[in-house]
């Protein structure tokens, strides 16, 4: 597909290099380069290999960029920051985002990515067999301010589970993995696409057993709206029996006021160089234009979605 774009994509890189020249003024000493912080979240989670993998093409190949990546508690905190002006890029599940498109929005999407798939994971040895059997154990819910914590409290209130039925902690991905492997929790939820390092790395330690989670799919989809889908997890995944699960998509979103041409850019490569983000993890694989568009609640970015038209998805 990139055979056909030489001609288009030189022109957004020099549309980029005169609004990073403009953002300089017209001083003769050399400009500062042009700052994107791309908000991902734990450093073994798929939004941290995505964006590190993003931040280094855009530093490859656009002109007067430095584009570093953020650790962050992921989704919830992504969209505060990338409203605030934090961070320029981010990564977020869709269900974190308000329902309907906001009025005045100071986040617009670039792309939609892939979908995270809800994991509750627990030892393949214990009790927990079933959501059910989570009532009065010690259970990680996913950090406060992330995706995987939005996600599994509406799990857990459509399930009667709600409240101090489940003796609920908040830690992130990798505090999880180290609670459940010392047993001071009795299973964790992580939403991410397949596969997750964490996990990964824990069931080459530990055997493992991902709690199916299928059934509650529809339950979710009437009580918050229709983004919930299911997806299985094979069992070439995790070596652990497969599972279905509930999972939802994300999205790469920017901040709404960043330059369109920057933005076109951004998109381009997002796009042009598919197969070498598959490489920092598989999930960047699955991005396609005629998916990427798909971006509800939120619009796409001006600059992206006159990629997305001039790439005819």
């Amino acid at each position: 597909m990139s055979r056909h774009w030489p001609v288009r994509a030189a022109a957004p890189l020099v549309l980029v290099l005169l609004v990073v020249a403009g953002l300089a003024g017209c001083r003769d000493e050399p400009s500062e380069p042009t700052r994107i912080r791309i908000a991902t979240g734990s450093p073994t989670a798929v939004y941290h290999a995505f964006g590190q993998s993003l931040a280094a093409l855009l530093n490859r190949e656009v002109p007067g960029v430095r584009a570093e990546v953020v650790v962050t508690a992921a989704s919830a905190q992504n969209v505060r920051l990338v409203g605030a002006g934090e961070a320029e890029l981010g990564f977020t599940q869709a269900d974190v985002l308000p329902p309907r498109e906001p009025e005045h929005p100071s986040v617009l999407a670039v792309a939609r990515v892939y979908d995270d798939l809800l994991h509750l994971v627990t030892r393949a040895g214990g009790p927990i067999r079933t959501l059910g059997d989570l009532r009065g154990r010690r259970v990680s819910v996913g950090a406060d301010g992330s995706g995987t914590e939005i996600t599994v409290t509406r799990l857990l209130t459509v399930a009667q589970l709600g409240g101090d039925r489940v003796r609920q902690e908040h830690l992130g991905l990798d505090d999880s993995v180290a609670a459940l492997r010392e047993g001071r929790i009795d299973a964790f939820f992580f939403s991410g696409g397949l596969p997750v390092r964490g996990v990964a790395e824990l069931a080459q330690r530990t055997s493992l057993r991902i709690v199916d989670l299928g059934d509650w799919t529809e339950p979710l989809r009437r009580a918050y709206g229709q983004v919930y889908v299911t997806r299985d997890v094979p069992r070439s995944v995790y070596r652990a029996d497969p599972v279905s699960t509930v999972a939802n998509p994300n999205y790469l979103i920017v901040r709404a006021g960043l330059p369109a041409a920057l933005v076109r850019e951004v998109t381009r490569l997002l796009m042009d160089r598919r197969e070498e983000l598959a490489a920092a993890h598989p999930a960047a694989g699955r991005m396609s234009p005629r998916s990427a568009i798909v971006t509800t609640p939120l619009p796409l970015h001006p600059g992206a979605a006159q990629w997305y038209r001039a790439a005819k998805p």
